[in-house]
């Protein structure tokens, strides 16, 4: 699906994501694509994901909280407003599903990492899609 896709992990610096992510697809009336992933083990035979019954509640509650990030943020914006906003909450790795979500996409936008040395350095997930993603990515700087 064309549009953007941001991903979100309820982190501050997710939260700034999402928020970016939002005013530029309002401006170009762009749909947004909020992608929440749930991590999990990886198969130590096949290196895949695995998941377990707990899983299933985990993910219902990342989606949940991903869909009141998103309600909140788009009413702290207000005006205008992107053309639609989808959730998608998966289980897997971030990496992964965000590389996943990239091959259809307009733009990938993701958080930088928190802590200590943020500004100088990607976080692994942001250093993976900026090396792999198949659109442009946007990594939004982590406040000061």
């Amino acid at each position: 699906m064309p549009g953007i896709v941001v991903g979100v992990d309820g982190s501050a610096n997710s939260r700034r994501a999402l928020e970016w992510a939002m005013r530029e697809a309002a401006v170009h009336h762009a749909p947004v694509i909020v992608v929440t992933v749930n991590e999990v083990t990886a198969s130590f035979w096949t290196g895949h994901p695995v998941t377990v019954p707990a899983d299933a509640t985990v993910l219902e509650k990342a989606r949940e909280a991903a869909t009141e990030l998103a309600e909140k943020t788009a009413n702290e914006l207000g005006e205008p407003r992107p053309s639609s906003v989808t959730i998608k909450a998966l289980n897997g790795f971030a990496a992964e599903e965000l590389i996943g979500a990239s091959q259809d996409a307009d733009l990938l936008v993701v958080g930088a990492r928190g802590g200590g040395l943020a500004h100088h350095m990607l976080g692994s997930i942001s250093g993976k899609v900026v090396h792999h993603a198949g659109c442009p990515v946007v990594v939004v700087p982590a406040s000061k």
